[in-house]
């Protein structure tokens, strides 16, 4: 059982994991193994969510992939990475015996591609909960984007759960107006929370070459820009869905953010972009984000949970 030893905080229990406070990294920003733990112990966060891995190994698009966006990061990086496989042999060895809580995220591009990575990561110990990408294109002519449509989410949602042996959390887009829809689909599916948001789509173009900033044109943008959406969504979901477990993402960078998001009714938080800056960033922010709370006055995280939804 996880413990909390140094905010006096208490623990977290979100998507039926429970964690030693609700501060994780965000899938995609922290790498598919202990990269991070180079510049901070990776067991004093809630948990490392690794990159989204495909069934096989993926190559990801072409250069380049980063690009600052303001204040901000837009990014296509195309979720280049080794597979479930390679992952299960080489990283998840290592996260093991990092002391990390390790949540792995997978991807497709048809449902049989998620059923596949799920069924391929059950039979390893040491994976806490499953998180589905699910703003990714459907190749099955369905939709462009599974996380657009509230009956093909579902459908993957079910299909992961059909091949898991742990929880399964749905991580969502707010780049349409059915997230809330979306929400309570994969929930009767059986997603034990939801994770909002993913990146938003855009674009950048460089007056010199006339040019997009990013090889494959378009991307998902990330960091401040986004965070009043995803404060939003998170909200938004908590007043339709209530009951249903949040983890809120998206421009997380201090305290003071990740309180806000609990506030809107998250029980826990991912930092992700901010790593880019600073690698110890998840770290940084667990500790102001404890700081913040003793400074409102609260004993427990989940007395943060819900407190600024808006009563009708």
């Amino acid at each position: 059982m996880a413990r909390d030893t140094w905010s006096g905080l208490g623990t977290v229990t979100v998507g039926g994991v429970e964690l030693a406070n609700p501060v994780m990294t965000a899938s995609g920003t922290a790498g598919h193994d202990t990269e991070l733990g180079a510049y901070f112990d990776l067991s004093l966060i809630g948990a490392v969510v690794v990159k989204s891995l495909y069934h096989g190994p993926w190559a990801g698009n072409p250069p380049p992939r980063v690009h600052v966006a303001g204040s901000g990061m837009i990014n296509a990086v195309g979720l280049e990475g080794p597979g479930v496989e390679a992952w299960c042999a080489h990283s998840l060895p290592r996260l093991r015996a990092s002391g990390a809580v390790t949540v792995a995220s997978i991807w497709g591009r048809s449902v049989d591609d998620y059923r596949r990575a799920a069924a391929m990561l059950a039979p390893h110990d040491g994976i806490a909960a499953v998180e589905v990408n699910l703003s990714c294109p459907n190749l099955e002519g369905r939709s462009s984007i599974f996380a657009h449509d509230p009956a093909l989410s579902a459908e993957v949602v079910r299909s992961v759960v059909s091949e898991s042996r742990v929880p399964v959390w749905a991580k969502l887009s707010a780049n349409t107006d059915r997230i809330t829809e979306v929400a309570s689909a994969v929930a009767g599916s059986g997603a034990s929370a939801v994770t909002l948001i993913n990146t938003m789509l855009g674009m950048q173009i460089d007056p010199e070459t006339r040019r997009p900033s990013l090889g494959n044109g378009g991307g998902g943008l990330s960091g401040p820009p986004i965070h009043a959406i995803a404060v939003r969504a998170v909200h938004d979901v908590a007043t339709a869905a209530g009951g249903l477990d949040i983890i809120g993402v998206g421009g997380v960078t201090n305290g003071t953010d990740a309180v806000e998001m609990l506030l809107a009714g998250a029980k826990a938080v991912q930092v992700g972009t901010a790593t880019f800056a600073r690698p110890d960033a998840a770290l940084r922010v667990l500790r102001s984000a404890a700081r913040e709370a003793r400074r409102l006055g609260v004993t427990s995280w989940s007395e943060l949970t819900g407190a600024g939804l808006a009563r009708r």
